[in-house]
C-alpha cells in the first residue's frame, strides 16, 4: 500500500489555486471583487498580452493596514466572515480568503496599499507564495495590484491558455458583467494602453447598456421593478424584437453577484414564451436582492452557481414580474425601412472609423494650408461642415468619454456628457378599448393582412397569427379556470391506444378534461371521446387528438406544462383561419375586438408577431416627400 503523506505547503497552494485561478480573467475577477468589497467607487484594470504578462488593478477603496498585509495573503484569511454561521448571510462578493493566496501561488505579485488615515502606504512583493519584500512607500488612498507572469513556474497550466486576444475577450466580458451589476462604480479597462471599456459610475444602468450594447437595444428596454416579501427585482428586459440564438444576453445578478442559474433562466424564458419564437432568447439585465439566509453562494469555487431555499417562490416571482412588465408595454414592432443599416453605424465600434476620418481631415488642413487657400471658397466651407457632421455623429454615438487626469495618465476620472440619450419611444397604445374609436380599417391585402390606420401610423395585422393567439388564450384560460367549452360529437370517436399512449392519457387526463374533451374508458385498450373543445370543432378531430397524444408521449423529457403548452399552441394553429383566406370586414372587426381582451395580443403562441406598424413619416421619407 502506498505511504500516506501530508503534502508540502507549496503543493497545497498550487492545488488550491488550480480551483480558483483558471485563467487571467479569474485573477481579474477576484481582484475586482475585492475592490468592490473595499468600497471602491472607481476601478481601473490594465492588462498586457491578455493578462498573461501583466494585470494591474487600481481602486480607491479603504486600503489595508500595514500589519494586515502579509496576513491577507495567507490561505483562508478573510475580513468578511468570522464563523460558520456567517456563511448563511453573505452579501460580500468574496468571503473564502482564497483569492490572494491563490494568485500569489501562481504569479509574481506586487501590492501597494494605503488606508485613509495613514501617512504612508505599504508595498508588498510576493512571488510563488514566497515573500520578497515589505516596505513603506508614498501612495494614494486605495490599493493597486500588479500581477506579472501568470503561471510562471507552472508552464503546463500556461500552455492551456488561449490566444491573448481570446483571453482579453474573457476579461472584457467579465468586466461588462461587473459594470452592469455595479452602475455606481466607475470602471475603466485598458489593454496595451487602449481603452476597451469605461463607465461613468453615475448609477445609471440604462447608460451602461447603451454604451455596451448600442442604441438599438437601449431604445428597446422595458423597466422591471417588483417586490415580494424579502425578494426584490429591478432592472431592464428587452422588447421581443431584441433576441439572440443563445443565452449570452441573459444577464442577471443576485445580491450584486453575476451568476448562472437554470432556475432563473427558466423563469425568464417561460415569461417570454408567447413572445419569442422557438430557440430565441431575450435580453435582460436584472438584479435580485434576496435574504442572505435564502441563498447559498458557497457552492462553486468561482461562486458562479447558487442554491435557493425558496426556489419555487423565486421562479414564480420572476416569471410573473417579467410577464407583467411585458403586458404593460406596447410591443408592436415597427417596419425598419433601412434602420438596420443605421443601427450598425450607431454601435460603439462604429465610432472608431469616424475618429480616424476626422483625424485625416485635421491632418489635411495642417499639412497643406496653401493648397486649401487656392481651392474654391465653398470647398473650405464643405470640409468644415463635414468635420462638424462627423463630430456630431461621434457625440451622438458615444454617450460618455474617458477623461485622464493630466497629472497621472493612469488615473481615470469619469466624465458624463451633458446631453444624455433618450431611451423612451413615444407610441400611442393600439390594443386598448380607449383607442378603439381612433382606428380606421382600410381593408385586406393578399387575403392575409389587414391594414388599420390610427393617428400617424399604419398597422398591418396577420389574420392567421391573430386568430391563432385568440384561440390559444381562450383554451389556456378555460383550462386554468377549469371551465371548458365543449362541443358534443355524434357518433363518438372510439380510439385503440397503445400502452404508452394509455399512460400518457392517464398522465394528462385532467388537462384534457379542462380543455373540453370528454373521454371514457371503453374496455380493453379502447377509449371513447364524446366531446371536444368547441374551438376545434369541424377539424379532423381524430387526427388532431392522436397527434397531440403522440407528441406528448415522445416529449417525456419536457415538463408537463411545457409539453402541453406546445400542443395547445399546435391545436390553435390548426384551428385558426389561414393566410390566403378572404374574410369580411365584419369578421375581422370581431377578431380585432377579441384581440383587445388578450393578455398578449402582440405575438402568436409560437412567438411570431401578430402586428407590425410603419409611421407616416417613414412612408413620406420613402416617397421622398421629406428628407
Amino acid at each position: 500500500m502506498p505511504e500516506i503523506r501530508v503534502l508540502a505547503k507549496e503543493t497545497i497552494d498550487l492545488i488550491a489555486a488550480g480551483e480558483v485561478i483558471e485563467r487571467p480573467s479569474s485573477v481579474v475577477k477576484e481582484l475586482v471583487e475585492n475592490a468592490i468589497d473595499a468600497g471602491a467607487t472607481a476601478i481601473t484594470i490594465e492588462i498586457k498580452d491578455g493578462g498573461m504578462e501583466l494585470i494591474r488593478v487600481t481602486d480607491n477603496g479603504c486600503g489595508i493596514e500595514k500589519s494586515q498585509v502579509p496576513l491577507a495573503f495567507c490561505s483562508h484569511a478573510t475580513s468578511k466572515i468570522r464563523t460558520a454561521a456567517d456563511l448563511d448571510d453573505i452579501f460580500t462578493l468574496g468571503f473564502r480568503g482564497e483569492a490572494l493566496s491563490s494568485i500569489a501561488a501562481v504569479a509574481r505579485v506586487e501590492m501597494i496599499t494605503k488606508t485613509g488615515d495613514a501617512l504612508l502606504g505599504t508595498r508588498y512583493v510576493i512571488e510563488g507564495a514566497k515573500e520578497v519584500s515589505l516596505e513603506e512607500i508614498g501612495a494614494p488612498n486605495g490599493t493597486t495590484f500588479l500581477v506579472r507572469q501568470l503561471f510562471f513556474h507552472t508552464p503546463a497550466r500556461r500552455k492551456f491558455l488561449k490566444t491573448p486576444q481570446t483571453e482579453t475577450g474573457y476579461i472584457h466580458t467579465l468586466l461588462q458583467h461587473m459594470a452592469l451589476s455595479h452602475p455606481d462604480i466607475a470602471f475603466q479597462f485598458l489593454s496595451h494602453g487602449q481603452t476597451k471599456l469605461y463607465t461613468s459610475g453615475n448609477d445609471s444602468a440604462e447608460e451602461i447598456i447603451y454604451h455596451l450594447y448600442g442604441k438599438e437595444i437601449a431604445s428597446s428596454l422595458i423597466p422591471v421593478h417588483a417586490v415580494s416579501g424579502s425578494m426584490k427585482l429591478t432592472g431592464f428586459i428587452g422588447k421581443p424584437i431584441v433576441t439572440r440564438g443563445n443565452r449570452n444576453y441573459e444577464n442577471y445578478f443576485v445580491n450584486g453577484r453575476y451568476v448562472k442559474s437554470d432556475l432563473i433562466a427558466k423563469g425568464i424564458e417561460d415569461a417570454y414564451r408567447t413572445y419569442l419564437m422557438q430557440h430565441q432568447y431575450p435580453f435582460t439585465v436584472l438584479s435580485f436582492t434576496v435574504d442572505g439566509h435564502d441563498v447559498d453562494v458557497n457552492v462553486h469555487p468561482q461562486k458562479l452557481e447558487l442554491r435557493f431555499s425558496k426556489s419555487e417562490e423565486l421562479y414564480r416571482f420572476l416569471s410573473e414580474s417579467i410577464r407583467d412588465s411585458l403586458q404593460k408595454t406596447e410591443l408592436i414592432p415597427e417596419v425598419p425601412f433601412g434602420k438596420e443599416a443605421l443601427a450598425e453605424t450607431q454601435k460603439p465600434e462604429a465610432v472608431a472609423p469616424l475618429h480616424d476620418e476626422l483625424s485625416k481631415l485635421d491632418r489635411s488642413d495642417a499639412s497643406a494650408p496653401e493648397q486649401l487657400s487656392h481651392t474654391e471658397p465653398f470647398e473650405e466651407a464643405r470640409l468644415l461642415r463635414l468635420k462638424e457632421l462627423i463630430r456630431a455623429q461621434i457625440a451622438e454615438d458615444s454617450p460618455y468619454e474617458p477623461k485622464y487626469d493630466q497629472r497621472d495618465a493612469k488615473t481615470f476620472v469619469p466624465q458624463q456628457k451633458q446631453e444624455q440619450p433618450s431611451f423612451e419611444q413615444q407610441t400611442l397604445p393600439f390594443f386598448t378599448e380607449e383607442t378603439k374609436q381612433q382606428y380606421r380599417i382600410l381593408g385586406q391585402a393578399f387575403a392575409t393582412y389587414w391594414l388599420v390606420e390610427m393617428g400617424e401610423e399604419l398597422f398591418l395585422i396577420d389574420q392567421h397569427a391573430a386568430h391563432e393567439k385568440v384561440i390559444f388564450e381562450r383554451l389556456m384560460k378555460r383550462k386554468e379556470e377549469k371551465e371548458p367549452l365543449c362541443q358534443q360529437i355524434a357518433p363518438p370517436m372510439v380510439l385503440s391506444l397503445s400502452t404508452a399512449e394509455e399512460e400518457t392519457l392517464k398522465r394528462y387526463r385532467e388537462d384534457f378534461t379542462h380543455l373540453g374533451y370528454e373521454i371514457d374508458h371503453f374496455g380493453g385498450s379502447e377509449y371513447r371521446i364524446t366531446a371536444i373543445p368547441a374551438d376545434i370543432y369541424g377539424l379532423n378531430e381524430r387526427q388532431l387528438f392522436l397527434e397531440m397524444l403522440d407528441d406528448l408521449t415522445e416529449n417525456e423529457r419536457l415538463r408537463d406544462t411545457d409539453a402541453l403548452y406546445l400542443k395547445i399552441a399546435t391545436m390553435s394553429c390548426k384551428a385558426a383561419i389561414k393566410g390566403n383566406m378572404a374574410i369580411s370586414t365584419e369578421e375581422f372587426q370581431a377578431l380585432f375586438d377579441e384581440m383587445l381582451t388578450l393578455d398578449n395580443p402582440y405575438h402568436c403562441p409560437h412567438g411570431r408577431p401578430t402586428t407590425i406598424r410603419m409611421s407616416r413619416a417613414d412612408l413620406e421619407r420613402k416617397f421622398k416627400r421629406v428628407l
